[in-house]
């Protein structure tokens, strides 16, 4: 049976490794670590995950997963009242994997992040909501690519953008820390969006809010597409908060089309990252055991 690339829709309750003052050092098992660790001793990752719904978790646990990672609205249901939320959340237990994150964070619907239309009042309500119901599952990771909502309309710079982006991003900070949630910004491709193509913006954005709980996301899928190579990872260590990972040419899982990941892995590995890294892509359930081996095995765990 065939998962498909955002096969997502519950979530479970789990206890999050650390505190908000460890995610905001980036410590407690993801994030880069503070200098003068052991870096021959630690593992690269903290843990290894996938984007996924439910219904494989018993599967995906007995192939080595360790979190799985959803979508905001049918997850979180934002949109929706207290009382559905909660009748979500009561049917989560159970599941076997913890959610540690959640994506496709902003509605695009109805809410704009950059140009002329941007309503950040709206986008505040919204994320307020996430972050809230997102602590009370115990999820900690907010992965904020949304192509729609950040997408640049016609005649809009991207000066002008950055501007608007990074305002809102310092707002999200504080509203975040007070759930002790992180929201980590994702490059994403020019196929899928004309906005932050680059890691290094990306970077630069996060920067410029310069708030703890704003974070960034490594996807290194999006960085083959872009032609961002291993050696621009060495740049971001300093705001990099959570990795993503899939194969270049069919967005497979790791170890489908044999993709090489080493140098991305060292890169990460030379910056002291020692967080998570989830698969996002296409993929069948008997292929997970051999994509968790080949993420070990290239990463020398």
């Amino acid at each position: 049976m065939s998962a498909k690339l955002q096969n997502q829709s519950w979530i479970t309750r789990r206890r999050f490794l650390g505190g908000t003052a460890a995610a905001a050092a980036g410590l407690a098992g993801w994030g880069s670590r503070a200098a003068g660790g052991n870096e021959a001793a630690d593992p690269l990752f903290s843990k290894i995950g996938i984007v996924s719904g439910p219904n494989h978790a018993e599967a995906l646990r007995e192939s080595g997963i360790e979190f799985l990672q959803m979508g905001v609205e049918s997850l979180l249901v934002p949109g929706e009242e207290e009382e559905v939320f909660e009748a979500r959340r009561r049917e989560l237990d159970g599941l076997g994997l913890p959610v540690l994150g959640v994506n496709v964070f902003i509605r695009p619907d109805r809410l704009r992040c950059v140009g002329p239309e941007a309503n950040h009042d709206e986008v505040m309500e919204w994320s307020k909501t996430v972050f809230r119901r997102a602590a009370a599952c115990g999820v900690r990771i907010i992965v904020f690519g949304s192509a729609g909502a950040r997408r640049l309309p016609e005649g809009w710079g991207v000066g002008q953008a950055d501007e608007q982006f990074t305002a809102l991003l310092a707002r999200m900070g504080p509203a975040a820390a007070e759930h002790g949630v992180v929201v980590a910004v994702e490059q994403l491709r020019a196929a899928e969006c004309n906005y932050i193509n680059h890691i290094d913006h990306a970077a630069r954005l996060v920067r410029g809010a310069g708030h703890d709980h704003i974070r960034l996301l490594a996807d290194l899928f999006h960085m083959m597409q872009a032609g961002d190579g291993p050696d621009t990872l060495l740049g971001v260590g300093d705001v990099l908060a959570h990795v993503e990972v899939a194969e270049k040419e069919g967005r497979t899982v790791p170890g489908v089309a044999g993709d090489d990941f080493r140098p991305y892995f060292e890169a990460l590995r030379r910056i002291g990252y020692r967080g998570m890294i989830c698969m996002e892509g296409r993929w069948e359930v008997e292929q997970i055991a051999h994509a968790v081996a080949t993420i070990r095995e290239q990463a020398g765990m």
